[in-house]
């Protein structure tokens, strides 16, 4: 079932796509940096490629921010072994962007076909299943923020533009882009929203329509890459690092998730807060218990600890509330207007540096475990919890997110619910990436680290 094709996302048999001028086929998956990384193989090698794979070292697990090897994580330890990229056949793109290629996700496993418990689709598949066994099903959906600069600024990122946020002016500055990019985006099924000039320098947003959670996060991998091919084409260069200039506004990829139960949004129609269910109100909660751990996995990354700064809408406090852009849970109610199915929980310490999978594994297996501990959400927030007193904070149960590596790290190995989500040798393999990219970062100001991650995202 995960991988039935979702319509106007398959260009049709490889001999369709050969004859139509595709060359080769990118197979594409996310490390535990949330970098793409991929193979890519002829058009006429790749049905035998969908049965045997190609292969890759299993290392790629290991991979650090910065393209380091850590053998910190002693199953990973030596450079030996190999293991096999298999593309999900069913989810081929010919891509708009680039027409002599076509792009499909992958998944990885071990060398003689079984399982491979450092693959991440794999982790959220069985999260999407544990769920389905329970009778839930989700939806989720993202807002992608992004930089723009011109190609020729080499490491400066200086913003395409500097003028009014929100306006057709910001548009205007990127008319040809922005026109290619909606069109590359909806040839290559990526369902857009609405897409806008974002209130950072440069910074422009849109939002990928909600899909079940493997596809969402398929889609999200292939946005990124028709952005970046839509960006070259006309000169410019585009970073989703969560935060491209120090004392900038950042870069979220703003998670939205919602509920169901037979075919019955849980966010909405109920007796709780803005309309939530007992059901969709445990699903919030879980999220809330879980939060610190949840977003060692949403946003794990050193610029995404500096992009977390209170006043700036990306979440630095563990709280919820209704349409509160600052809390990092915002539930969007159902209104008369949208219909019950448009509720949803938007988390906002979400980026670009997390691996969508995990991400949405993560979630899931937060908001499920509330649902089943039966848990009740503390009364929403609506003010800025940046502005008050420590003791009142304290009062409402109001803390202040992970802000070093190691409190992330600690946050995550002390849950057994994200934990064991993920898996022992997926979080092993995590922990040893998050602890080596520290290690880099040791004796570097905060400027030189933000800098260091803005072109690879």
């Amino acid at each position: 079932m995960l991988d039935t094709v979702t319509a106007g996302t398959q260009d049709g048999s490889t001999d369709d796509l050969a004859k139509d001028g595709v060359v080769g086929v990118t197979i594409v998956w996310a490390d535990n940096n949330g970098i793409p990384r991929s193979r890519t193989v002829p058009i006429g090698e790749f049905d035998a490629v969908a049965e045997r794979g190609v292969g890759v070292t299993p290392l790629f697990a290991v991979f650090d921010s910065h393209d380091a090897i850590t053998f910190e994580h002693a199953p990973l330890g030596t450079p030996s072994g190999d293991i096999r990229l298999v593309p999900v056949s069913g989810r081929i793109v010919r891509l708009a962007g680039q027409p002599g290629f076509a792009w499909v996700p992958g998944r990885q496993v071990a060398a003689d076909g079984s399982a491979w418990p450092y693959d991440q689709r794999s982790v959220l598949e069985r999260q999407v299943s544990r769920a389905a066994a329970l009778g839930l099903d989700f939806l989720a959906g993202y807002e992608v923020e992004f930089h723009l600069s011109r190609a020729d600024d080499g490491d400066d990122a200086r913003p395409v533009y500097e003028g009014p946020c929100y306006g057709p002016a910001k548009m205007l500055a990127v008319d040809g882009f922005a026109e290619q990019l909606l069109h590359d985006l909806h040839h290559n099924g990526v369902p857009v929203g609405q897409f806008h000039g974002e209130y950072g320098p440069g910074q422009y947003e849109f939002s990928i329509s909600p899909a079940d959670p493997v596809t969402a996060a398929d889609r999200q991998l292939l946005a990124r890459q028709t952005v970046h091919a839509a960006a070259r084409a006309h000169g410019l260069r585009a970073s989703f690092a969560p935060l491209v200039t120090l004392g900038q506004v950042g870069n979220g990829w703003h998670l939205h998730t919602s509920v169901s139960r037979a075919g019955v949004n849980l966010l909405s129609g109920g007796d709780g807060p803005a309309g939530l269910t007992a059901e969709g109100g445990a699903y919030l909660a879980g999220l809330l218990r879980d939060l610190p751990a949840v977003v060692a996995v949403t946003a794990p990354s050193l610029s995404s600890l500096h992009r977390r700064r209170p006043g700036y809408w990306c979440g630095a406090y563990t709280f919820w509330g209704v349409e509160n852009r600052e809390a990092a849970l915002r539930l969007v109610p159902a209104t008369e207007l949208l219909g019950a199915a448009h509720a949803n929980v938007e988390l906002k310490p979400s980026d670009a540096s997390a691996n969508p999978y995990l991400a949405l594994a993560a979630v899931i297996a937060a908001g499920v475990a509330g649902i089943e501990d039966g848990l009740t959400p503390p009364a929403p927030v609506q003010e800025d919890p940046g502005t008050w007193t420590d003791e009142r904070r304290a009062e409402h149960g109001v803390r202040p997110l992970p802000a070093t590596v190691a409190e992330q790290l600690g946050a995550l190995l002390a849950n057994d619910r994200i934990r064991g989500a993920l898996g022992e040798e997926l979080t092993g393999a995590f922990r040893a990436v998050r602890e080596s990219d520290a290690a880099r970062a040791d004796g570097l100001d905060a400027a030189d680290v933000v800098r260091s991650y803005r072109w690879l995202y």
